[in-house]
C-alpha cells in the first residue's frame, strides 16, 4: 500500500523539462538621453539539458515587446473636396515596440497552434476589439505596416545563431523613438514546432538627465513648464531678431 501511494505521488509531480533556457543580456537597462539615437541589445544564452539531446528539429525564438498602449486607427476618405475620418477601430493591445527573431523561418520552428497559445508573432500580439467595421482586420494590418516602416515592429527570421545545438545569440536593434517603460524579452525553445521551454525577463527603458527633469516638470508643474517654454520662445525670438538686425547693418 505504501509503495502504491509513493508511486501515485511521483506520477502527480510535474515532469522536469529535459531542456531549459539560460539567458544573458548585454545590458540590463536602456537610458534615453538627448543624444539617444537607438540601442542594440545582444541576447545570448545556452540550453541546459538533464538528458541526451532529444530528437526533433530545434528552434529558438526571441521576442522583445515594449509597453502595450491602446491605439485608435482611423480611415480617411476624400468627401466634398476635403479629407475626413469615416471609420475607426480601437486596437486594444498593441506593443509600442515588438521584435521577433528566430533561428529559421517561423513556419519551420513554430506551429500555428503554438503561436495562438503563446502569442509570439506580430499579428498575434496586435488585437482589436469588437467593431461594426467589416474590414477591421485591415486597420490592424495598417498599424503593423506603419510601425514596421518605422522599425517599431521587426520580423527577423534566421537572425538567431545556434552553435552545437546548445549556445545561441541574436541582436535586436532598438530605434530612437522608444516609449519609456519596461520591455519584456522572451525566449522560446521549440522542438518540431512545439514550445518546450520559455524564459522571460524585463529591460527597463527610462529617460535620464535633462530629459527626465523636463518630463517631470511638464507632468508635475505644468504652469511653471509653460512659463519656462514661453520665456525660451521669447528669448529665441529676440535673439533671432538681434542677429538679423546686425546683418542688415
Amino acid at each position: 500500500m505504501l509503495r502504491l501511494l509513493s508511486l501515485l505521488l511521483l506520477l502527480a509531480l510535474p515532469a522536469q523539462a529535459e531542456e531549459e533556457i539560460i539567458l544573458g543580456l548585454s545590458q540590463n537597462e536602456i537610458d534615453i538621453t538627448a543624444t539617444f539615437v537607438g540601442s542594440e541589445i545582444l541576447l545570448f544564452g545556452a540550453i541546459r539539458r538533464d538528458a541526451p539531446v532529444p530528437e526533433g528539429n530545434l528552434g529558438i525564438i526571441v521576442t522583445v515587446a515594449g509597453p502595450e498602449i491602446p491605439v485608435t486607427v482611423r480611415r480617411k476618405e476624400r468627401r466634398f473636396g476635403i479629407w475626413v475620418n469615416v471609420d475607426d477601430v480601437e486596437i486594444a493591445a498593441a506593443p509600442s515596440f515588438y521584435a521577433v527573431a528566430s533561428s529559421a523561418d517561423l513556419s519551420k520552428v513554430l506551429r500555428p497552434s503554438e503561436d495562438l497559445i503563446n502569442r509570439i508573432t506580430i499579428p498575434q500580439v496586435v488585437r482589436h476589439v469588437g467593431t461594426n467595421v467589416l474590414d477591421s482586420q485591415s486597420f490592424a494590418r495598417a498599424l503593423m505596416r506603419i510601425r514596421a516602416e518605422n522599425d517599431q515592429y521587426q520580423l527577423l527570421e534566421g537572425a538567431v545563431a545556434i552553435s552545437r545545438d546548445t549556445l545561441f545569440q541574436t541582436r535586436i536593434q532598438m530605434p530612437a523613438n522608444l516609449t519609456e517603460g519596461f520591455y519584456v524579452a522572451k525566449i522560446f525553445l521549440t522542438r518540431d514546432g512545439n514550445v518546450v521551454d520559455e524564459y522571460e525577463t524585463s529591460i527597463p527603458v527610462k529617460k535620464v538627465g535633462m530629459e527626465r527633469w523636463l518630463y517631470n516638470l511638464a507632468h508635475e508643474n505644468a504652469f511653471l513648464y509653460g512659463l519656462m517654454s514661453l520665456a525660451i520662445a521669447i528669448a529665441a525670438g529676440w535673439s533671432a531678431s538681434a542677429v538679423f538686425g546686425l546683418f542688415r547693418r
